[in-house]
């Protein structure tokens, strides 16, 4: 059983990782513009994902995407718009900004939750939600003096997309939701594709992109999708956090971009929040998977 946490803790660190690197390769573009990225990016994405489900499915890859219905393509349009809004989040504002902003995605799931579908959710919830919000404020206030606004609303769209997406694979528990994030590449491409002025980019450029996408983006979804196989919800959420700490660093040491006095306090707001929340999350959930061990010991 220890082993089995300790792997799906090592996945999520090593996912959140890869996922991390992100904002140093986009600072590393020579001349693409975000939409060259995009394109190459999704059409990665969608085949190296296609590859596995290939390996995973044999003959039975076209069942398994005609399986995900309806839902599975609102899933994969969500997923899409998200990965836009990401890339064009770190484009137009600090990489701390942006990610800090998305770090907050689980409370926003839960507020979500909350609020929509009736789930419960404690008091301390509730005040970590809005502690959060605060944090996320104070960002925006240094995104509006520092002329960077736009790029934490792409980062606030990140939060929206990813619980849309949440939301559905949640209510679809039972379907495979992996052809749906792999089609999810193709609407990246397919949006990208119609802003795109010229699809010839330098060597260089294409090479970032086909590693943000074949590398980056599959290897960090991947790790998160079999981590939560072997730990908590709540546990995959607060190892996540690692991308939102990483990632500052990364860009700090390659390109020395430093975040603001008020960015650090704000963000310093939402990772307490979000991670005394997640915490408590744990807490909780092995609270009720506790009587079920016993019982099934017993």
């Amino acid at each position: 059983m220890q082993r089995s946490y300790s792997f799906g803790v090592t996945l999520v660190v090593i996912g959140s990782v890869f996922l991390s690197f992100a904002g140093i390769l986009l600072r590393n573009v020579e001349s693409a513009s975000g939409w060259q990225i995009l394109f190459y990016r999704g059409l990665a994405f969608s085949a190296t994902l296609l590859v596995i489900l290939l390996l995973k499915y044999h003959k039975n890859t076209l069942k398994a995407f005609k399986k995900i219905g309806l839902p599975g393509l609102w899933a994969a349009i969500a997923f899409g718009l998200g990965s836009i809004f990401y890339v064009f989040a770190i484009l137009y504002t600090t990489v701390a900004n942006a990610l800090f902003i998305i770090g907050a995605s689980p409370l926003a799931a839960a507020f979500v939750g909350w609020l929509v579908l009736g789930e419960r959710t404690s008091r301390f919830g509730i005040v970590a939600m809005f502690a959060s919000l605060c944090g996320i404020g104070l960002m925006f206030v240094d995104g509006l003096i520092e002329g960077r606004w736009l790029g934490n609303v792409a980062a606030l769209m990140v939060v929206v997309t990813f619980v849309i997406y949440l939301l559905i694979v949640r209510n679809h528990r039972q379907i495979d939701m992996l052809p749906a994030t792999c089609l999810g590449g193709l609407v990246i491409s397919g949006i990208a594709g119609l802003f795109v002025e010229s699809f010839s980019i330098s060597n260089h450029d294409l090479v970032i992109a086909i590693i943000m996408g074949s590398v980056q983006l599959c290897i960090g979804f991947l790790c998160f999708t079999i981590a939560a196989r072997y730990i908590l919800a709540s546990e995959v959420a607060l190892f996540a956090l690692t991308e939102s700490i990483v990632g500052p660093i990364w860009v700090w040491i390659g390109v020395g971009e430093q975040p603001s006095t008020l960015t650090l306090f704000g963000s310093g707001v939402v990772l307490v929040s979000v991670s005394a929340y997640c915490i408590a999350g744990i807490r909780s959930e092995r609270g009720r998977l506790k009587p079920v061990v016993e019982g099934a010991i017993s």
